[in-house]
């Protein structure tokens, strides 16, 4: 079995809206954010309210993007074996967004209270029976895809009860960096990377 992960998304994107009508709002209105990297803004403003439309023209830019590279490669497996993606058996297996913000229902302080849970480099791992995951999870709990670096393994896992209670039902999306994506240009020559990852059988086509 060979299984495809793609990843895309509009991050570039959608940390400029955050500059642009988030850290306004920070500043407007006095708010104190213990890392200069975080913003917030009250969902009735202006400024949440523009922010939210943005992020969700980002979504879907973003999902049409994971099709595309779905469709394409469907269609490069289909020439290479000279067959159709249907007699491959190739299909989707899971699609699911990261670094949106949704409206839930958490439990917090005891009461159960809606919010708008923004989960930045994270994604939802509901647990079994949860509402709003798909049927075909109710029982498992939500499919939680956790890559690695380039050469370290990546994990399947399914989010769990206490996951719920801890995280608002959040986990991380990917490994996370040791070094910024400028400071690895700068420390890292990119032949020994390469080098590295062949001896682990690992290549790399760019």
């Amino acid at each position: 079995v060979l299984t495809l992960r793609k990843l895309s998304g509009a991050s570039g994107i959608n940390a400029e809206y955050g500059k642009q009508w988030y850290q306004r709002r920070v500043r407007d209105d006095n708010i104190v954010v213990n890392d200069r990297q975080l913003a917030c803004a009250r969902i009735t403003s202006e400024e949440g309210q523009n922010y939210l439309k943005a992020m969700a023209a980002a979504a879907n830019y973003a999902w049409v993007n994971r099709s595309s590279m779905t469709f394409l490669c469907r269609q490069a497996f289909a020439k290479i074996f000279n067959s159709t993606p249907d007699d491959l058996d190739m299909h989707m297996i899971y699609d699911v967004s990261h670094n949106i913000a949704k409206v839930e229902q958490h439990m917090l302080d005891g009461k159960l209270k809606t919010l708008m849970m923004h989960r930045k480099g994270a994604t939802r791992a509901f647990p079994p029976n949860h509402p709003l995951i798909p049927v075909d999870y109710q029982l498992t709990g939500q499919p939680v895809l956790i890559g690695g670096t380039m050469g370290t393994c990546s994990y399947v896992l399914t989010g769990t009860e206490k996951g719920m209670e801890r995280t608002f039902g959040t986990t991380c999306h990917g490994a996370g960096r040791a070094y910024s994506r400028a400071k690895s240009r700068r420390n890292l020559d990119y032949m020994t990377v390469l080098e590295n990852l062949k001896e682990k059988g690992i290549s790399i086509r760019v």
